[in-house]
C-alpha cells in the first residue's frame, strides 16, 4: 500500500493511492492519505491538488479484514478516526481538491469524493455506500453532497450504486470521460485553477467552506456514533464476517 505525491506541472500536486487489489485502505493508509493531502495544500507552491488512484477502482472503503482480525475495537476505532481525518483533509485542504474517479467508489471513497471541490469520473465509475450490508453507518453526510436528499436515502437504505452519468445529471460530477482521458481531464481542469492567483483561490476555498450549509465534520462523527452502537450490540461483526465469507450481498 502506498500514498505518493508528485508534481507533474508547476502548481499542481497529484496525490495517488495504490493499495491493491481494490484500494481498500487500512488504518495506516487513511492517515497517510490525510497527511499527503494536508501537506500538499500547505506547500505554498501548490495551487491545486488532484486526488487519484491506481487500479481498477478508485476506493473500496475500509479494510474489513483488518477490523475482523482485531479481537477488540482498536482497528474499528482506528478506521473511523482515519476516515474522519482523510475526509477532513480533503475538505480543509488549503487549495481546491479535484477527485479523479474510475471504476468503483464505495464507502470511504464516497467520503473522499463528497468532500472534494470538483469531481471528474470515467464512464465506468459507480458510487455507493454498502454500509448497511456491513453492519455500519457513515458517509451519508458525503453522499448527500452528491445527490438530492430523497435519492440519498434510497441509495443508503438499499446499498445501491449510482453511475457517473447519473451524478453528472445532478451536477455533482463535473465531467464524465473515458478511462483513458480521465487523468488528462483532471489535469486540464487543474491547470485552469493553477493559473489563477493562488492567494485569491486559497481565500476562496476558505470562504466557500465558511458558507457551507452542512457541518460535514460534526455530521459524519454523529453517524459514526451509531456504528459504535451496532458494534457493541454485536450486529456489525456478523455482517462483516458474512461479507468476508462471500455471503454478503
Amino acid at each position: 500500500m502506498s500514498v505518493s505525491t508528485h508534481s507533474p506541472e508547476p502548481g499542481i500536486a497529484v496525490v495517488t493511492v495504490d493499495a491493491p487489489p481494490v484500494n481498500a485502505l487500512n488504518v495506516k493508509g487513511w492517515f497517510a492519505l490525510a497527511s499527503a493531502v494536508t501537506d500538499a495544500g500547505r506547500d505554498p507552491s501548490t495551487h491545486v491538488v488532484v486526488l487519484r488512484a491506481e487500479g481498477r477502482g478508485f476506493n473500496a472503503g475500509v479494510d474489513i479484514k483488518e477490523i475482523q482480525r482485531d479481537p477488540g475495537y482498536g482497528a474499528l476505532i482506528g478506521a473511523n478516526e482515519g476516515c474522519a481525518a482523510a475526509f477532513s483533509a480533503v475538505y480543509d485542504c488549503a487549495v481546491p481538491v479535484i477527485a479523479a474517479v474510475q471504476g468503483f467508489c464505495l464507502g470511504g471513497g464516497v467520503g473522499l469524493v463528497g468532500n472534494a471541490d470538483v469531481v471528474v469520473a470515467s464512464e465506468d465509475a459507480t458510487f455507493g455506500l454498502p454500509e448497511v450490508d456491513r453492519g455500519a453507518l457513515g458517509a451519508a453526510t458525503h453522499l448527500a453532497r452528491l445527490v438530492p436528499q430523497h435519492l440519498m436515502r434510497a441509495l443508503y437504505y438499499t446499498a445501491s450504486t449510482i453511475t457517473a452519468a447519473q451524478l453528472h445529471h445532478h451536477g455533482s460530477v463535473y465531467a464524465v470521460v473515458s478511462r483513458e482521458e480521465l487523468d488528462e481531464t483532471a489535469l486540464g481542469l487543474a491547470r485552469q485553477i493553477a493559473a489563477k492567483d493562488t492567494r485569491v483561490i486559497r481565500a476562496a476555498k476558505q470562504a466557500i467552506n465558511g458558507i457551507d450549509v452542512q457541518p460535514v465534520h460534526r455530521s459524519y462523527r454523529f453517524e459514526q456514533g451509531f456504528t459504535f452502537e451496532l458494534n457493541l450490540a454485536g450486529v456489525s461483526d456478523g455482517a462483516r464476517q458474512e461479507f468476508l465469507d462471500g455471503k454478503g450481498k
